[in-house]
């Protein structure tokens, strides 16, 4: 999970918006509308960021399709304070 985390965060372009999408799924679950609200970024960069953590299982979604809300994994949860970390190392 940290090899993930610090290729998704720390790697690739895009790595911040997906950071602040994994703080703010700690807090409770969002849809991607909320999600695109609260971080002030359009709906299809929400889309495409939210994929792409699905994918790395990071976070996982509801079954619906429209409005699934979205929550962090049991795996995610359990590595946050690694996420932290390596935040914490990034943004200084």
């Amino acid at each position: 999970m940290k090899r993930t985390l610090w290729y998704l965060i720390a790697g690739t372009r895009g790595g911040v918006n997906r950071a602040k999408i994994i703080n703010l799924l700690h807090e409770r679950p969002y849809n991607p509308n909320q999600i695109s609200k609260k971080l002030k970024l359009d709906y299809k960069t929400i889309s495409h960021h939210l994929k792409v953590l699905e994918n790395n299982e990071i976070i996982t979604s509801g079954n619906e399709k429209y409005g699934a809300l979205y929550f962090l994994t049991d795996k995610m949860e359990k590595n946050f304070d690694e996420f932290l970390r390596i935040w914490d190392k990034i943004i200084k």
